[in-house]
Order: C-alpha cells, then sequence, then structure tokens
C-alpha cells in the first residue's frame, strides 16, 4: 500500500532542494577545496558568519517552494507534532557521550513522510531544539542542513511500500547508525577550520591540498569526536530495532487518517426541508387571499 505524504516533491521543489543542497556542500566543504589564493582563506573568520545569514533564507525560499501542492493546516499540525517531540528528545541525552535519542525519531519521521516532508521536519526540528535549549549560534544553519539530509535520505530509503517488518527495521537501523556518524562528522568539518589551539598534526592548514588537508581532518575526526559518534549511532540502531515497529505504526495510522493526498470535492447543499407552520411553494401561494 502506497502511503501518502504531505509534502510531495514537485518540479520546483526538487530545484530549491538541490540548489539548497548544493550551497550547503560549499559551505561545508570549502575548507578542503579553497585554493591557496581564495579570498575565504584570507577571511575564514567570516565564513560562519557569511553562511548562516545565507543558509536560512535558502531553506526559506525551499519551504516555500515545497508547499507548490499546499501545506494544509493537518500538514502544518504534523510537522509541528514531530518537531516539538523530537525537540523535546534532544535535551535528554545532550552532553553524555554523544547520545541524542531524536536521531531514531528523525529517521523513522522520514521514512514514513517522505523526501520532502522529511528535509522540512529535520530542519524546523533542529531550530526548534537549538531556541529550547538556548544553543543558537552560527552552527545553527549547518546543524538545520544535516538534520535536513538525515531525513532526506530516510525518505529515499528503497521498498516504503514493500519492505516491512524485521526487514525494515534493519534497514533503518544501520541507515540510523550510518547518519548519525555522518552527522557528526560533517558538523566536523563546519567548526574545524575555526578552532585554534589544535596540534599541528590536526589542524587545518588554509591553503593546503586536500591531499594534505583530509588526512589531518581524518585523524581531527577520530581523536576529538568519535566518542560522541559512535555511541549516538548505537542508541539510534537500538531504538529503531525496539521501538521501531509501534512509532511506525503510529506514523503511518496518522498519515492515513490525516488523508493527505485525498482530494478536496464541493458537494451541493442538501434540499431545505419543510418548517411547520410555513406554507412551501412559490411567492404567489403566500400571498394573502382577497
Amino acid at each position: 500500500m502506497n502511503l501518502a505524504r504531505p509534502v510531495p516533491l514537485g518540479p520546483r521543489s526538487i530545484a530549491m532542494l538541490t540548489l539548497t543542497s548544493l550551497v550547503g556542500l560549499a559551505a561545508f566543504g570549502w575548507p578542503l577545496l579553497a585554493a591557496p589564493s581564495s579570498t575565504l582563506v584570507g577571511h575564514a573568520a567570516d565564513a560562519p558568519w557569511l553562511f548562516a545569514l545565507l543558509l536560512p533564507l535558502l531553506l526559506a525560499v525551499l519551504v516555500a517552494q515545497l508547499s507548490e501542492h499546499g501545506l494544509d493546516p493537518k500538514t502544518v499540525a504534523l510537522l509541528g507534532v514531530l518537531a516539538a517531540a523530537g525537540a523535546a528528545l534532544r535535551p535528554l541525552g545532550a552532553g553524555t557521550a554523544g547520545l541524542e535519542p531524536m536521531f531514531f525519531l528523525m529517521v523513522l519521521a522520514g521514512r514514513v513522510l517522505g523526501p520532502g516532508t522529511g528535509f522540512v521536519l529535520g530542519g524546523v526540528t533542529m531550530l526548534a531544539s537549538a531556541l529550547l535549549t538556548g544553543g543558537v549560534g552560527p552552527w545553527l544553519p549547518f546543524q538545520m542542513l544535516s538534520m535536513g539530509w538525515v531525513c532526506l535520505g530516510a525518505g529515499l530509503l528503497p521498498g516504503p511500500a514493500t519492505l516491512r517488518g524485521r526487514r525494515e527495521l534493519l534497514l533503518l537501523a544501520g541507515y540510523g547508525a550510518g547518519a548519525a556518524i555522518l552527522y557528526g562528522t560533517v558538523m566536523n568539518l563546519q567548526g574545524w577550520p575555526y578552532i585554534g589551539g589544535l596540534g599541528s598534526s590536526i589542524a587545518f592548514v588554509p591553503g593546503a591540498p586536500l591531499t594534505a588537508n583530509l588526512p589531518r581532518f581524518a585523524v581531527y575526526c577520530l581523536t576529538t569526536s568519535m566518542g560522541w559518534d559512535l555511541p549516538r549511532a548505537a542508541l539510534t540502531a537500538t531504538l529503531c530495532l525496539t521501538v521501531g515497529t509501534p512509532v511506525l505504526r503510529a506514523l503511518r495510522r496518522a498519515t492515513r487518517r490525516a488523508a493527505f493526498d485525498a482530494p478536496v470535492r464541493f458537494a451541493p447543499p442538501p434540499p431545505s426541508s419543510a418548517v411547520p407552520g410555513i406554507p412551501q411553494g412559490d411567492d404567489e401561494d403566500l400571498t394573502p387571499a382577497p
């Protein structure tokens, strides 16, 4: 059975999603790709603020384009509930070995709601959680984009209509674990060039070739964040395998009952019923007799 998706992807939505992702890739990857003569190397401290201003604007345009099929109140309500749940789950493990239970909910929601809604949900959830925990800063746009990619990838997993049961849980657990590690990796790439005081073996060297900076970045990830990324991946996979079935069932039931793809039809009003004591008929019938 094909499940309805609240925000289907149309041509404009795909174009804006692609544009936003390309800008995001440039925002994350410029330290490894910038040439020694690039002006970005000389203004490295300004780059986070530049992208912090640019990415929310592009995400806002993307949300507007995703609504080309109509963001009705049911879609907005569902996104609001899931974003609030994800934002509430995030502080439960914040600061404790990278344990973030919100990841499993985002993966399952992206699986059920599809890539378009999943991308929007990931960004909105990170924004809501940042407002809840006071984590607003130049890193927030990168977190929103990264979580959007996590949910988008879950919506693009194969077999949404035929893959069920244990096989689906295994697929989601494996994807969730890999996405949790990749999320930490790309967020490391965002902050790596701006952290001072690092050892020479892991520090970013502005203008150095990719073959020199990439091994440094790999060592940086292994020594600074893998202790957080691996527990996050393990928790995400465990929650997908243990509570994934009831959560998926609840999300699919909510999507099915909301009937997001049901066509809107306007039926003619029913004929008026007779009111006791008032004669029915033409206006001439209501004229008093002489």
